[in-house]
């Protein structure tokens, strides 16, 4: 009688495993920037949001993805799936001046979408 060794399967499985609890919060960080801070409390989100995110550089990034400021409504309107009613989240490093985050939401707001919110960090106390 001959019966299957299912011990390698097994093996190679929890190292699977292993190897995608680690990397999968590490996918999901996007841009590294310094976040400003405030005391306004977190929204509940039910799905990924859209975010565009300003850099220290005054780089701009939809997503995890850099992009040209005139690029950056194009390329969103063909990811949002609510047209004007997507939610769309601006990340701004603080240490990037208030014009440039305001000329992101400026063309944002000149193409239709009226869900643009601001991301900040929570202030300590």
């Amino acid at each position: 009688m001959s019966e299957i060794n299912v011990t390698p399967m097994v093996d190679v499985m929890l190292v699977l495993l292993i190897i995608f609890m680690v990397s999968a919060p590490l996918l999901t960080v996007g841009v590294a920037i310094d976040l400003p801070q405030t005391q306004a409390k977190s929204l509940d989100q039910d799905r990924e949001p859209i975010t565009v995110t300003v850099n220290d550089k005054g780089q701009f990034y939809l997503q995890n993805t850099e992009y040209k400021i005139e690029e950056l409504v194009p390329k969103l309107q063909a990811i949002a799936k609510n047209g004007g009613d997507e939610r769309i989240f601006v990340r701004g490093d603080k240490k990037v001046d208030y014009g440039t985050v305001m000329r992101v939401m400026g063309r944002l707001s000149a193409a239709g979408y009226r869900r643009v919110a601001l991301i900040t960090e929570v202030e300590g106390n």
